[in-house]
C-alpha cells in the first residue's frame, strides 16, 4: 500500500469508520469486514459495517455479525453511517457499483479518504489508499497484510483470527485453490493465536439443514443437472417454481455449484437461477480455466479465475441457450487435461 505512513497517521486518533462490502456477501466479505471491525474497535475507532443485502444465515455465529447493517432493510442507518464517516474501507469488491446505492453515497463524500482492500481483477481507481492483489487467496488474507503493515500483528486475537480464517477457508474452497506457502504460514500463525480450524470448518460446512441437503440432491438429479460431456461442463438450472416448491431462502443454494466440480473431468460448472426480473449465474472452474472471462464478457459480471458470477436480463430459457452457445467458443480449453 502506498502512503501507509499517511494512513497510519490518520488512524492514530479515534475516527468514525464505515466498512462496506458487496451485495450477497459471502464468507470472505463477512470475515474481512468483521476482522477489520474488531481490529479498528480495539484501537478506539467507532467502526460500523454495512452490506447492500442480507448475508447467509450460516454465518450468523460470527462474532460481531449482529451489528452489521443491511441497506435493503436499514437504509436510513446505513446512509447515516456513510454520511457521518471520517473514512470508508471498501472490502472485497473492485468498483463502487458493486455495492449499489451505498456506492452512490460514498461517491458523494468526496472530502473523505477511501481505502480499497480487495483481490478482484481490474480494480477501479476510486480510493486514496489501496491494497489490491489478484494473487491473494482472499480479502481476508489482505486484511492480515493490512494489519501487518500497521505493525499490529500482535493485536490479532482468536476472534479476529476466526474472522480472517473464515474468509480464507471459504474463498479457497477449503484450500483447494488459490493457495500459497505464504497463506499456510498465515494459517499456522492464526492457529498459534488460538483459532480452532476444525471447529471453524464444522461451523461453515457441517451446519446445514435437512432441507438444504435434500435440495442438493434435487439439484444433482438428471432433471436439473445437465452434463455437456463434449465440453466437460455441468449446469444446474433452478426455476421460480423450484424456489417456490422448495421454499428456497438466502443461503440455501450456497456452495451447490461447487458439487458439480466433484465429477471427474468436469472443468466448468454453472448454477443458473431464475429471479424476479433477471437470471443469476454462478460459475466455478477447475485448474487454469477462467470463468471470470465468461462472466465479464457475456453476463455483466466478474470475480476470480475459478469463481465468478453474472446476470442476464434475458428469459431463463434464452439465458440457458446463450450459455450453451458460448461453450463451443471455449471447446479447446475445456477439453484439455486439467492443470492445477
Amino acid at each position: 500500500m502506498e502512503n501507509i505512513t499517511a494512513l497510519k497517521e490518520f488512524l492514530s486518533k479515534p475516527r468514525k469508520v464505515a466498512i462496506v462490502s458487496h451485495r450477497n456477501p459471502d464468507g470472505d466479505a463477512i470475515g474481512s469486514s468483521l476482522a477489520l471491525f474488531h481490529y479498528l474497535s480495539r484501537h478506539g475507532h467507532d467502526a460500523t459495517i454495512a452490506f447492500p443485502s442480507e448475508y447467509p444465515p450460516i454465518f450468523r455465529w460470527m462474532p460481531g455479525a449482529e451489528y452489521i447493517l443491511i441497506h435493503d432493510k436499514q437504509k436510513e442507518k446505513a446512509n447515516k453511517m456513510i454520511a457521518e464517516a471520517d473514512i470508508v474501507f471498501c472490502l472485497d469488491f473492485n468498483a463502487l457499483h458493486r455495492i449499489d446505492k451505498l456506492g452512490e453515497k460514498i461517491e458523494e463524500r468526496t472530502e473523505i479518504p477511501k481505502v480499497l482492500i480487495d483481490h478482484h481483477l481490474y480494480p477501479e481507481d476510486f480510493a486514496e489508499y489501496s491494497i489490491s492483489n489478484t494473487d491473494a487467496s482472499s480479502t481476508c488474507e489482505l486484511i492480515y497484510d493490512f494489519i501487518e503493515l500497521m505493525d499490529d500483528l500482535d493485536k490479532i486475537d482468536d476472534i479476529m483470527g476466526e474472522c480472517i480464517l473464515t474468509g480464507i477457508i471459504t474463498d479457497t474452497g477449503s484450500f483447494r485453490y488459490c493457495t500459497s506457502a505464504k497463506l499456510y504460514r498465515i494459517v499456522a500463525e492464526l492457529k498459534d493465536r488460538g483459532v480452532d480450524d476444525i471447529d471453524l470448518q464444522n461451523k461453515i460446512f457441517n451446519s446445514q439443514t435437512a432441507k438444504q441437503l435434500r435440495l442438493l440432491g434435487y439439484c444433482l438429479s438428471p432433471d436439473v443437472l445437465t452434463i455437456f460431456h463434449e465440453y466437460n461442463t455441468g449446469v444446474i438450472v433452478l426455476t421460480k417454481a423450484d424456489y417456490k416448491n422448495w421454499r428456497i431462502q438466502r443461503g440455501d443454494t450456497e456452495g451447490i455449484v461447487n458439487n458439480i466440480l466433484r465429477i471427474k473431468k468436469i472443468k466448468l460448472a454453472a448454477l443458473i437461477t431464475e429471479r424476479e426480473g433477471f437470471v443469476k449465474l454462478s460459475l466455478r472452474s477447475k485448474g487454469t480455466f477462467s470463468v471470470q472471462e465468461i462472466a465479464s464478457k457475456y453476463f455483466k459480471g466478474g470475480g476470480h479465475r475459478n469463481a465468478s458470477g453474472g446476470m442476464s436480463k434475458l428469459s431463463l430459457e434464452d439465458t440457458k441457450k446463450q450459455f450453451a452457445e458460448i461453450l463451443p467458443k471455449y471447446a479447446e480449453e475445456l477439453t484439455q487435461p486439467i492443470h492445477y
